[in-house]
């Protein structure tokens, strides 16, 4: 995890400047779509850096990002050490008051920073802000409905135990965090393979308040290489994030007396549920059967809303 920052604070004059916000990328072996994701941060209004950190590339990902000729492009090689480490070493470099974690399969919307930068003004407060996304394919098509979901509105304001219960932001490219925020907090965990990034916007909802914009800023690209989508995941790869979680004491000490077993269950009900939606949609009906027997008879009595709920979600739906 990233080390807080030393330093005394910005002054005012600075914070009267208009914001800075850096995008933060990082790439492995992301040659098929990197391209397309650095050209929808650059064409951003207040979009001022791309930061983008080569994980250990195999592919032309590199050479691709080299060959883009704009002052506000730079390119980090990383040695293979994960996706946490890759974004902490781009945040630790950049320049912006705000940060945004966008990868390098997925594309901004136009006017996507801009219209989170709008909303940020109307919350003065808030450590985060976010919007929502709609789901692509692989050729870059839109999947899912999304769009049915309008009235479903987020949480704003004090989110922490929302948050607890399970990653409602799911896509660190439909945000804005305060760069101060995120290097007082320490970073992503690179201790965590997966979830890491829903144990770091727990962090921060500790610190402050998010604020929610009902905007589709983002295409979030579904394919069987993303980390969280390959039909390979179980349930057991996503519980260290949850035991995390819920061992941190930052994050129980902003959390209700007496609720973190009931939040920390809400948690498990909620990833296995999304396990057993992913092996539906790779049509491992067995094994989603298992993953829905897992968290025992108790838990299962509230599966159903939350199956609901979720699935629609995750599923784009």
């Amino acid at each position: 995890m990233l080390d807080p920052p030393a330093g005394a604070p910005a002054a005012a004059d600075a914070r009267a400047m208009p914001p800075v916000v850096s995008v933060v990328t990082p790439a492995k072996n992301a040659a098929a779509y990197i391209g397309e994701t650095i050209a929808s941060a650059l064409a951003q209004a207040d979009v001022s850096e791309v930061i983008v950190v080569d994980d250990g590339s195999t592919d032309d990902t590199v050479a691709i990002v080299q060959a883009i000729r704009d002052p506000r492009l730079c390119l980090i090689m990383n040695d293979a050490s994960g996706v946490s480490a890759a974004r902490n070493l781009g945040a630790r470099g950049a320049r912006g008051d705000w940060l945004m974690f966008l990868d390098a399969d997925d594309r901004l919307r136009a006017d996507a920073v801009t219209t989170l930068l709008t909303a940020a003004k109307t919350a003065p407060h808030a450590v985060l802000v976010y919007g929502d996304y709609n789901t692509i394919d692989s050729a870059g098509q839109a999947i899912g409905r999304r769009g049915l979901l309008k009235g479903r509105l987020k949480p704003s304001g004090n989110v922490l135990e929302r948050l607890a219960c399970g990653n409602f932001i799911v896509n660190g490219g439909i945000m804005l965090v305060r760069a101060e925020a995120f290097r007082a907090t320490g970073g992503f965990d690179v201790s965590l393979r997966y979830c890491e990034d829903w144990h770091c916007w727990c962090r921060l909802a500790a610190t402050g308040e998010f604020a929610y914009v009902p905007e589709l800023l983002l295409d979030y690209r579904l394919h069987t290489a993303n980390t969280m989508n390959a039909a390979v995941r179980t349930p057991q790869d996503f519980f260290p994030a949850v035991a995390r979680v819920f061992d941190d004491e930052l994050i129980l000490g902003k959390l209700p007396s007496g609720a973190a077993p009931r939040l920390r269950r809400a948690a498990e009900i909620h990833l296995v549920t999304y396990a057993a939606m992913q092996a539906i949609r790779f049509r491992r009906y067995r094994e989603a059967l298992t993953y829905l027997g897992m968290v025992g008879r108790r838990s299962l009595k509230a599966m159903p809303r939350s199956a609901i709920k979720i699935a629609l979600s995750y599923l784009g739906i």
